[in-house]
């Protein structure tokens, strides 16, 4: 589709792409430098100090253990012997998986395919916004979007969301041009991409769902009728897709495939609908006892405290230093975007109508999703947010004609960056100042006569806005600001992870040197109560060790019988206790575990190996 950056805005672009003219030479000329200049600001901001790249210990345990069969792999197998899976969808580590299996089991490996996906986002954000609203405003929406620290967060962590970011822009491009020429297959497509998106994030990818659809439905260049029936049978698809993996999971017998963690009945929807959905809106009084779940207040109670109450949790410091720099500028683009179109009394067929529903729809329900669900204080939620605003406020800036408006709303946008970045005001405040002081000599040069100095107050007034959020992302390349692996927090919250599980301890390599050499065939070198006790035996050695509890330590798995039947059958002879273990408080914790342990140390025969104290258990060891 042609662009309409060279046609007046809001005017739809019939026919074949008209002949090259001056303008569209340069405008060519122009977008190929631009946008590489873009995607190489990203690809160092993504990809520098990946080397220095931690494990994170639970979900690289879990790729650790992918890699070692294709029913790990599809399941998500937390250990190697494929006793217990992730407490989420495994999609989003499949390529991570993969990457192992091409580079071999280190840390960076792990975070080139985030990397990878972060690049073709920028890129992708840029396509389909310059074919809604022109070359201009998609370079921009790439630039802020590349500058917007919780991106590079994304781009730089092992998390669910720079897989989950692209899987909806390209649901997001395929609609687009569905809605342009009512192509029910391209239509299609786009539900593929929620569907894919959906073994990723769950439920939360179905939040796309109003931003492709309504589109559709009312620019869509075709009847009523077509329109509901194409929306029908893609949403068949994309239910389809989405519940692929829930399906095999609940058909294949139990024996067959990995406890599901999070759950207390091993079921599909317990995971997905209840501990990885209804858990997360308690705010609003959902209970989501009987869903098979483990319960909401001691699996997620702990760490959403203050989470989830209102839309001002998403202009709260935490969060919007993250996301929210350019809050004032995609407010200005989805006003005066609508606005314009209402004058214009544009056909309901009109792209630009149909990118400002896109987006405007997208950005409203993710903002309304995260202020009333829970996000435990994560800020790579807001990945999906971060696009829909850059998206709006390159529209914003680049359709917007009154020179008036557009300073007023620059110029707040500046004071709104100050206003965060003195919430901190230890980190990198003379950033302010720069941007205060590149602010007025902007305004002046927008507010002159003279319309090429119209061009340069932009820029600089661009430059003024950016420079505080590009410091913050920029901080990204020190250790100390961001540590590639992790969660992808960036700046002076981000926590760096000290890789403690990047080698064994003294203690642990003498540890798996006696089970290794005591290990009699069985299958499990030993029991563990909890899971960060076994990460680092799986990372360093693939250890087959067995998680009791799961992630949470609520999970009643393994069973009693089952652990009893494991030890019987010499599947499992040793359990492994470290010293916190051992103390009255832990073996009095409130766990499924708590028995299983207790019998342990009542029946079975201690060995004390450095720091820990391995028991023997079975037929002629007290058990």
């Amino acid at each position: 589709m042609p662009s309409p950056a060279v046609t007046a805005p809001f005017v739809r672009v019939q026919g074949p792409p008209p002949p090259p003219t001056p303008a569209r030479t340069r405008t060519e000329r122009y977008e190929r430098p631009l946008l590489g200049a873009v995607v190489a600001v990203a690809a160092l901001l993504y990809f520098w100090g990946i080397w220095h790249s931690a494990y994170h210990a639970f979900y690289a345990s879990a790729v650790r253990s992918m890699t070692d069969n294709p029913g790990a792999f599809f399941y998500g197998s937390f250990d190697p012997a494929g006793s217990i899976a992730l407490d989420k969808l495994p999609g989003f580590l499949w390529p991570q998986a993969l990457s192992a299996l091409l580079f071999g089991f280190h840390p960076w490996a792990l975070v080139i395919p985030q990397g990878l996906e972060g690049v073709a986002a920028v890129v992708l954000l840029h396509v389909v916004v310059r074919r809604w609203a022109g070359v201009p405003a998609g370079l921009l929406a790439a630039a802020f979007l590349t500058l917007t620290p919780v991106t590079v967060g994304l781009a730089r962590s092992v998390t669910e969301d720079a897989p989950f970011v692209l899987l909806l822009l390209l649901a997001a491009e395929a609609a687009q041009r569905a809605t342009a020429r009512a192509r029910m297959r391209t239509l299609v497509l786009a539900g593929v991409w929620v569907g894919v998106a959906f073994q990723c994030k769950m439920l939360e990818a179905w939040a796309v769902l109003p931003a492709l659809a309504v589109p559709y439905l009312v620019a869509a260049p075709t009847s009523l009728r077509r329109r509901i029936r194409d929306l029908a049978v893609s949403g068949a698809v994309m239910l389809a897709v989405s519940l692929s993996w829930m399906l095999v999971a609940t058909l294949t017998p139990a024996s067959g495939r990995p406890y599901l963690d999070g759950t207390t009945d091993n079921s599909p929807f317990g995971l997905v609908v209840g501990y990885n959905f209804l858990t997360r809106f308690r705010s609003l009084g959902v209970d989501a006892a009987g869903t098979g779940s483990i319960v909401a207040d001691r699996a997620h109670g702990r760490l959403s405290a203050g989470m989830g109450d209102s839309v001002w949790k998403m202009f709260s410091p935490g969060i919007a230093t993250q996301t929210g720099w350019l809050y004032p500028l995609a407010a200005l683009g989805l006003a005066a975007g609508l606005s314009a179109l209402w004058r214009r009394r544009v056909p309901r067929t009109d792209p630009a109508l149909a990118g400002y529903l896109m987006w405007g729809v997208w950005l409203v329900t993710f903002f309304l999703v995260f202020s009333f669900g829970s996000v435990t204080g994560h800020t790579y939620y807001m990945g999906v947010v971060a696009v829909a605003l850059a998206a709006l406020a390159g529209a914003g800036v680049t359709q917007v004609r009154r020179r008036g408006v557009l300073c007023a709303v620059l110029a707040v946008n500046v004071a709104w960056c100050a206003a965060l970045a003195l919430t901190y005001p230890h980190f990198f405040v003379w950033s302010v100042a720069v941007a205060g002081g590149l602010s007025l000599p902007a305004l002046a040069l927008l507010v002159a006569d003279r319309p090429r100095r119209h061009r340069t107050g932009l820029a600089v007034a661009l430059t003024a806005v950016l420079f505080i959020p590009t410091v913050w992302s920029a901080s990204a390349l020190s250790l100390r600001y961001n540590q590639p692996g992790g969660f992808g927090r960036v700046g002076p919250e981000s926590v760096r992870v000290h890789n403690a599980t990047s080698a064994l301890t003294p203690a642990q390599r003498r540890v798996l040197a006696y089970l290794t050499a005591h290990r009699d065939g069985a299958r499990y070198l030993a029991a563990v109560p909890r899971w960060q006790a076994a990460a680092p035996y799986i990372l360093m050695a693939d250890a087959s060790v067995l998680p009791v509890g799961g992630f949470t330590a609520q999970v009643p798995y393994p069973a009693a019988t089952t652990f009893h039947q494991l030890i019987d059958t010499g599947r499992l002879r040793y359990v492994l206790l470290g010293r916190a273990d051992l103390t009255h408080r832990a073996r009095g914790a409130r766990t499924p575990g708590r028995a299983l342990m207790r019998w342990v140390i009542g029946h079975c025969s201690p060995v004390h190996v450095s720091a820990y104290t391995v028991y023997r258990c079975g037929p002629g060891h007290g058990g």
